[in-house]
């Protein structure tokens, strides 16, 4: 059986114990290899590397989309609408504050999607969203 392919994604933060408690703790992600300076995550099935670095981690931008300012460069995942919940009420449930609270886009249409905002200890910028019919991903 041949497995599908997997994303590789480092980040820097700034506190590996910060890092440690949102990503296992609060998101819930198993935690790989790890050393002084970088944990390995499991995101559903994908590798991210939380890589301590000196300085300031600062956001780059912001962008309109529907009304929100979305936070750019951002990273995150397609997932299940079922786990796009439970996820949404684990980050609630911990007191994690959204840049962007989940909402349903586009309901009723080809691409209906529910998307949410956050935002790691270090400050890097996540997105999770879930779509209603998952080959509608890419639907123009």
């Amino acid at each position: 059986m041949q497995s599908r392919p997997a994303v590789h994604l480092a980040i820097p933060v700034d506190d590996l114990d910060a890092a440690r408690r949102f990503y296992g703790d609060i998101l819930g992600l198993d935690r790989g290899r790890s050393s002084d300076h970088w944990i390995d995550w499991d995101l559903y099935g994908h590798q991210l590397v939380t890589h301590r670095v000196a300085g300031e981690i600062t956001a780059q931008g912001l962008s309109e989309v529907d009304g929100h300012r979305v936070p750019v460069p951002h990273f995150g995942l397609l997932l299940r609408t079922a786990d796009f919940h439970v996820l949404a009420d684990r980050l609630r449930t911990a007191g994690v504050e959204f840049v962007i609270e989940p909402y349903l886009r586009f309901p009723g249409r080809p691409a209906e999607q529910w998307t949410m905002f956050l935002r790691d200890p270090a400050g890097n910028a996540l997105e999770f969203k879930a779509f209603a019919d998952e080959t509608q991903v890419f639907t123009r």
